[in-house]
């Protein structure tokens, strides 16, 4: 199950083990659930601290993770591979007694928690953020013995799938009710949990002293402009929905230059590493809200916390655009997807379509048909904007059929999922319908621009910035895919975020000689 060269990197990380493990596995005569034992009886011949047992489960195929010491439970229901396997590693390492790192009042915070809490979390194995969520769900079970997660890979419980007609990942159901659809942080889970912990933490923030460097967004840019500003002495700080960006999404990077292939979760783990090794003030799971520009800058959020800097470098990226037709809010998540990578595998023999001919788009319908029964393209224009060798390869598979000046007019369902889109034939007016489970979205990306009110934007929302990464207000600086920057590409954001970052502190040396004179 696990090849020679991965068994000697968990040996390593399992050295780190100080307390015994028990792993309690459940199966059935299936071909997967030979796997997850196979896969089991190896990790426990890695270590002597890990010892195997069978028993009977709730679920014929599942795994846990169990400590004696502590009586804690992480579960997994399905063979953790693809992306999952970090999460596994994790689990051994912090039910194994491995340090978790996380900041002491957080694990503080878990540790308090009352009541019993029972999460089951459905993740495909091809989903760059579902980690995310299970990690951090596993992290509180180690924490706190009346935590328990169960990662349940949707492929492998197709029928629990459908019974609570699960149409994203990762989705998260707490003592059988839903719970949470999407990525979600540690902190945005405590913060259901616990309705003081977001107070407490604004609280927090109000007491900081005013920053030089005050950066907005977690991307590539904005994780550029950190370790710029910091490298220079400026007190530094970063506030961010959370690391990554649209990054977090990507599955395949092969044109970061120096680094042949990457993953985007993996670039992002290691943004967000390069970070904590400089003295940058780092405040997740805040968003920004409005920011004054009289008498220095300040930054609202929308926990109710405010933060004061010399310097505001904008990063706060982009989103994807959504295609504002009925239906497509009422079906979100219900078979309106924007991730084929993270959804795709619940749409298994089903028939879908893919809105949008650039590159992503086409991208997507070459991904998703090779698990669905049939892929339908629909672009707005008369002809497809993906490069020629993706519209090749796309021509090419028997279950993808593309239709040009086709323009969306409405999603439609039977009250609990996706059932078919309308559109209409732009060259000749008439209406069509197609009967489909699925509709992925695939038509670009909305700056996140909203919030600002005496920026300077183009038509399409956008910063406009100089050549130093400047707005029209001096001393506020932007970079990244927010900015009108000609191609939205990682390396060009990180290059942006150091342009702005420098430029803030060319900004900040001059402020402080026009004070010198002053006085």
């Amino acid at each position: 199950m696990l090849d020679t060269n991965l068994k000697n990197q968990l040996s390593t990380y399992l050295s780190n083990l100080r307390r015994p493990i028990e792993l309690h596995v459940s199966v059935d005569s299936s071909a997967t659930a030979k796997q997850l034992n196979e896969m089991a009886n190896e990790i426990a011949s890695l270590s002597s601290l890990i010892s195997l047992k069978e028993v009977s489960g709730k679920r014929a195929i599942e795994m846990t993770v169990y400590s004696p010491e502590t009586q804690s439970r992480m579960i997994f229901a399905g063979i953790p591979t693809g992306h999952e396997f970090t999460s596994l590693v994790l689990a051994l390492l912090h039910s194994g007694g491995h340090p978790i790192k996380l900041d002491e009042d957080i694990i503080e915070q878990v540790r308090q928690l009352e009541g019993t809490f029972e999460f089951e979390t459905f993740v495909s194995l091809s989903c760059q953020n579902c980690p995310d969520v299970i990690q951090a769900l596993n992290m509180m079970s180690s924490i706190n013995p009346n935590i328990t997660n169960v990662m349940i890979d949707g492929a492998v419980y197709q029928d629990e799938v459908d019974n609570r007609n699960i149409m994203a990942v990762p989705s998260v159901f707490l003592n059988g009710e839903p719970f949470s659809q999407g990525r979600i942080s540690l902190k945005e889970i405590l913060a259901k949990l616990d309705t003081n912990s977001e107070a407490k933490a604004a609280e927090k923030i109000n007491q900081k002293d005013e920053f030089d460097v005050l950066v907005v967004g977690g991307g590539p840019a904005g994780a550029s402009a950190a370790i710029y500003a910091a490298r220079k002495g400026l007190k530094t700080g970063i506030v961010a929905d959370k690391f990554g960006g649209q990054v977090s999404e990507t599955v395949g990077i092969e044109n970061f230059i120096s680094v042949k292939a990457t993953e985007g979760p993996k670039l992002v783990a290691n943004l967000e590493e390069h970070v904590k090794d400089y003295d940058v003030d780092i405040m997740q799971d805040q968003r920004a809200n409005k920011l004054l520009t009289d008498n220095g800058f300040t930054l609202e959020l929308e926990s109710g916390a405010s933060v004061q800097s010399k310097t505001v470098l904008l990063a706060t990226g982009a989103r994807w655009r959504e295609m504002n037709v009925p239906g497509e809010q009422e079906y979100r998540g219900k078979g309106v997807a924007y991730c084929p990578h993270c959804d795709g595998p619940l749409f298994k023999g089903k028939r879908v379509a893919v809105i949008g001919g650039g590159n992503s788009g086409i991208e997507a319908a070459i991904d998703l048909a090779g698990i669905v029964e049939h892929v339908t393209v629909l672009e707005f224009d008369s002809k497809l904007r993906a490069d020629q060798v993706l519209q090749n390869k796309a021509k090419s598979m028997g279950n993808i059929n593309i239709i040009t000046q086709a323009q969306t007019t409405e999603v439609l369902g039977n009250g609990t999922k996706v059932a078919g889109l309308n559109y209409t034939d732009r060259a000749t007016g008439d209406g069509h319908h197609v009967e489909l489970e699925g509709v992925f979205v695939q038509i670009g990306l909305v700056p996140n621009t909203e919030w600002l009110d005496s920026i300077e934007l183009t038509n399409r929302g956008e910063v406009i910035v100089d050549n130093q990464g400047q707005t029209n207000i001096p001393g506020v600086f932007a970079c990244g895919d927010v900015t009108n920057s000609a191609y939205k590409q990682i390396i060009i954001a990180m290059g942006s975020g150091a342009t702005a970052s420098l430029g803030a502190f060319d900004y900040l040396i001059r402020q402080v000689d026009v004070d010198n004179q002053a006085a």
